[in-house]
């Protein structure tokens, strides 16, 4: 209904027939759907308070949004921050032509929140717009003709290589990277992939049936009975991290500081962001991920000859 209701509200007087071939719902369930608009509204809950929806004799359908849906947006700061960060990095995903048109709304963005509220999260904005993943045109194409293939994969977290068969179903774009949501065949189980970690290729005479698995929108780390819950405290210039990844149990101090747990099945790729932070991040648990954290910086170090 969020794609349904804009386009009939753009498009009135559009046939109950029309809209049920487009969207691919069948028309009674439209129809009910519809009628059930007339009954969202605000306290006290009168029907029609929102929106009113009119279907005449002929299936025509004519859509009415009140008043409250022209005021304004206004954003509290924490909700100001997330669509900052998510904006900023869906601008500067390689291969995305609409990455652009993001670029006025961000720079009042920005403007409006201020350096001393984003933080280090402006180093996201900082980031320029590459060339896309050699192999992300064929993986769009394998997704949409539902055609399996054979890849060769090295793990972000663990630098493993691997020879996979997979199917790939839903290609999207996030945290600035491309991703493809595929069922693994050979562990039949479901694995999100970054496209650019795709060393080789091939498609197969094969397809498949889409199982229907989540895209655009979808957390890029789903928490599970295996994770690791690592607690950090952040500074001001380093909340952003509970807005860029998986955040739970958020705990304000008075100074400033935001505590959070941040889950995790790899730890590695933690120390690493916990390096990068620096003195704006401090390990509260387990210990072992703080001296995961100087085991890198000495081996950091090392390699600069000190």
């Amino acid at each position: 209904m969020l794609v349904v209701v804009p386009y009939l509200v753009q498009h009135p007087g559009t046939s109950l027939q029309q809209a049920s071939s487009l969207f691919g719902v069948p028309e009674s369930h439209l129809r009910r759907d519809l009628q059930l608009l007339f009954f969202a509204g605000l306290p006290p809950y009168g029907p029609g308070d929102l929106i009113d929806v009119d279907i005449d004799e002929d299936g025509c359908v004519w859509i009415g949004m009140a008043d409250h849906f022209a005021r304004p947006l206004r954003l509290t700061r924490q909700e100001a921050v997330a669509v900052y960060v998510r904006a900023t990095e869906l601008a500067a995903t390689p291969g995305l032509p609409e990455a652009p048109a993001l670029e006025a709304a961000l720079g009042k963005l920005r403007d409006a929140l201020g350096s001393e509220t984003l933080g280090d999260a402006e180093a996201i904005a900082a980031a320029e717009a590459g060339d896309a993943p050699e192999h992300l045109e064929a993986v769009r194409e394998a997704a949409e003709a539902c055609r399996r293939l054979r890849i060769t994969y090295t793990a972000a977290s663990t630098g493993e290589r691997s020879e996979r068969t997979v199917d790939p179903e839903v290609v999207f774009a996030s945290s600035g990277r491309w991703y493809v949501a595929a069922w693994d065949v050979d562990v039949d189980d479901e694995r999100l992939l970054r496209i650019d970690r795709i060393d080789a290729l091939e498609a197969t005479d094969e397809t498949f049936h889409p199982r229907g698995l989540a895209g655009a929108g979808r957390p890029l780390y789903t928490p599970g009975g295996d994770d690791v819950a690592v607690r950090v405290r952040l500074s001001p210039a380093a909340r952003w991290v509970a807005e860029y990844y998986v955040a739970t149990d958020p705990h304000e101090e008075p100074d400033g500081w935001l505590t959070v747990t941040l889950p995790t099945r790899q730890t590695v790729w933690l120390a690493r962001l916990l390096l990068r932070l620096g003195a704006d991040a401090t390990v509260v648990e387990p210990p072992e991920i703080a001296e995961e954290v100087r085991r890198q910086a000495a081996a950091t170090l090392a390699r600069y000859g000190f």
